[in-house]
């Protein structure tokens, strides 16, 4: 038992660091790719305010993670030790394939990744009966999905709104342009701020979620009346050591390659994508702050013309998300089934 715990715990750190490599990289690469910050400075406010983020606002889509998509309490009250098992074979799936991902440069969702592992998991059990397929929870399932499609649409409405809104009071009335873009450049500081302390309130989960559900079912002191903020504190501080060590790579993606960003369209990106996130943080939904951002920065581009969008990276993008769930549902339950003859 006390190895499986060692495991868990290093699983979900494996995850976090996934996760600051590859979703955190994402929600900072606006604000390296308008030149506002350097990388440097952004691993600095990502190391505190990714951690507020999670410590302060985490617990909410953590719980939705840990219970919400497989009945973890009733398959523990009949076989507590799969659930151990189980929960491990998640967090090991999904940190795989985000690793191959962020390995080709690919901003998958770290949120879809874990949602695919947590079912492909309850997909096995249901099947060997412990469960009954109903007993998923299909309709907080349905839920998280829809929001998967809602949220890029906002943050492409409000970041096209937010820099139509710009342009009109701002660039098309200004005698000297690069004078605006340059003040705009603080601005860009307060949002970066604002975006990494939104991931952190969402995305912490897709690490923690399934490590709190397994340390639950162990009887670990503190997690039978909700998420440890010592959970939350590991989970904050794996995605910012990820985003420091191999970030810059999704980093250029995001920042470079969907369309050219300015320090207006940046701020206008990173504003629509964090309140989206933050409202969903609050929600309890664990949406796609890959998917929310990718929307707001092809909202700024769309507000310049679509042919400011280079749509062959959009469709790569778009094609690594669709494969994401089954990838990591299909991975998840092959670790189950081989921990399952291991430990049986």
């Amino acid at each position: 038992m006390d190895l499986l715990v060692i495991a868990l715990m290093l699983a979900g750190l494996y995850m976090a660091w996934n996760i600051g490599a590859n979703d955190l990289a994402n929600a900072m690469g606006t604000s390296v790719g308008t030149g506002s910050l350097s990388i440097k400075q952004v691993i600095v406010i990502a190391a505190v305010f990714e951690l507020l983020g999670a410590v302060f606002f985490g617990a909410r889509v953590t719980e939705t993670i840990a219970n919400g998509i497989v009945p973890i309490d009733m398959i523990s009250v009949i076989q507590p030790d799969i659930v151990v098992l189980g929960m491990l074979a998640a967090i090991l799936a999904a940190s795989f394939w985000v690793t191959l991902a962020t390995f080709y440069n690919l901003p998958v969702s770290t949120s879809h990744s874990i949602v695919g592992s947590v079912l492909g998991f309850g997909l096995i059990v249901a099947n060997n009966g412990t469960i009954s397929f109903a007993d998923i929870h299909w309709g907080e399932l349905t839920r998280i999905v829809a929001s998967w499609f809602v949220s890029p649409a906002l943050g492409a409405i409000f970041a096209y709104l937010t820099f139509s809104i710009i342009r009109k009071i701002y660039l098309r009335r200004a005698i000297d342009l690069p004078f605006v873009e340059k003040k705009f450049i603080s601005l860009q500081l307060i949002t970066g701020c604002y975006i990494a302390f939104a991931h952190g309130s969402n995305d912490v989960a897709n690490a923690i979620g399934p490590l709190c559900a397994a340390l639950k079912v162990m009887g670990f002191p503190g997690t039978e009346t909700g998420v440890p903020i010592w959970v939350l504190a590991i989970g904050g501080l794996g995605m910012v050591i990820g985003m420091a060590t191999w970030g810059y790579k999704v980093v250029l993606t995001i920042g470079s390659k969907i369309t050219e960003l300015t320090p207006t369209r940046g701020f206008s990106a990173q504003f629509a994508t964090a309140s989206v996130v933050l409202l969903h943080s609050y929600s309890s939904l664990p949406i796609s702050t890959t998917h929310t951002l990718v929307g707001s920065v092809i909202g700024v581009g769309l507000a310049g013309g679509i042919a400011a969008v280079d749509l062959r990276v959009i469709w790569k993008i778009i094609s690594s998300w669709v494969a994401t769930v089954p990838i990591a549902a299909l991975t998840s339950a092959l670790i189950f089934v081989g921990f399952e003859v291991i430990f049986s």
